[in-house]
């Protein structure tokens, strides 16, 4: 072994591809042999060697792993953080990849790897989930339009209003049969002609019902919103009392009342998920900064994606300036990043 991690640093007539696929031969068949020591003086040799040797022969020696469900897990992982080329055909076919695998390669990995591994066959919901929160149109397109890809109904919550940028989306997830009816009702607001025949003909939605989705698009373009109540209803205080009893209190109804223009029951759920005060959660809202509003999102599990729908038409129904800076847009994604949901809550709870 001593004697290969020298070649690998000085390869004495040696190429180094005659050395690196003489590794990872050695690898492939005696990994289960192997010391721990050993395999990582592999792994080092192999890592080392990897960045020169021709495209060509890493991608050789993935085809030929992609299948082996005897090789070694690491030297999986190891072409698979490879170069896309390389790791392609791991990503799609090796069934010693796991789904935490994929969750690592989303987290580390370039965008041309989040597509291979929207591509492989039954990955589940925690990576789909994640794959939604993409930018990517390439990403979103290639995750609906695996129909193994399991999607739980949240993460087509996030798919559905993404849909409405990316109309690359819109029909393979339309056609996809495990789309809720509800958010495939959701979309006739946006859809071309056809994608409004389909989904009127596959969703149990009626001609009459897609007019009146329609009429209602037109109506809310045309017509100025309510202003909202320094008191909300009673009605709506039970509502969402009820909601809240029953658990069904979730960060999707609020991106439901709002695009329904419900601006007094979108601050009421808000502010009883936050566990402040209707007039705290106001100020949050409305009257700090765009700071404010990104941690309200995140303390209830809004993901980014989704903040530019919640910032735009909850200003929106109050006549407020909804249009972010670069410097501001840069510091909601820092508290995205910085602030897990426990974090962001106590934060505003604090200032409350």
């Amino acid at each position: 072994m001593g004697r290969l991690a020298q070649l690998a640093a000085n390869p004495q007539g040696t190429s180094r591809e005659e050395i690196f696929l003489a590794v990872a031969s050695l690898y492939r068949v005696q990994g289960t042999h192997l010391t721990a020591r050993e395999r990582d003086l592999m792994r080092d040799i192999l890592e080392r060697l990897a960045e020169n040797v021709e495209m060509t022969i890493r991608i050789a020696l993935a085809e030929r792993l992609a299948d082996d469900i005897t090789a070694p897990h690491d030297l999986i992982l190891l072409l698979a953080d490879d170069r896309i080329e390389v790791a392609r055909p791991l990503i799609l076919r090796s069934a010693l990849l796991s789904d935490g695998d994929m969750l690592n390669l989303i987290a580390e990995a370039s965008v041309a790897h989040h597509e291979a591994v929207a591509q492989r066959p039954n990955i589940g919901e925690r990576v789909t989930e994640e794959l939604s929160k993409s930018e990517a149109e390439s990403v979103l397109v290639a995750l609906v339009k695996n129909a193994t890809a399991r999607i739980a109904s949240h993460t087509y919550e996030t798919l559905v209003e993404k849909s409405r940028n990316f109309a690359g989306m819109q029909e393979p997830l339309v056609l996809r049969s495990d789309l809720p009816p509800v958010l495939a009702t959701r979309m006739v607001n946006w859809v071309s002609d056809a994608l409004k025949t389909h989904i009127a003909r596959n969703f149990e939605v009626s001609p009459i019902k897609v007019a009146e989705a329609l009429d209602e698009v037109d109506n809310a373009i045309n017509s100025a919103p309510p202003p909202p109540s320094v008191t909300p209803s009673e009605g709506a205080q039970k509502l969402i009392d009820k909601l809240s009893s029953a658990g069904q209190l979730k960060a999707g109804f609020l991106l439901r009342v709002l695009h329904q223009g419900q601006a007094d029951l979108f601050d009421l759920a808000f502010a009883r998920l936050l566990g402040i005060s209707l007039n705290d959660t106001r100020k949050a809202l409305y009257d700090g900064t765009p700071c404010n509003v990104a941690l309200a999102c995140r303390a209830v599990g809004i993901d980014r994606s989704v903040f530019p729908t919640v910032f735009n038409l909850s200003r929106a129904a109050r006549g407020l300036h909804a249009t972010l800076s670069h410097d501001q847009r840069t510091e909601v994604d820092g508290v995205f990043a910085k602030f897990n949901r426990d974090a962001a809550l106590k934060r505003l709870q604090a200032a409350a």
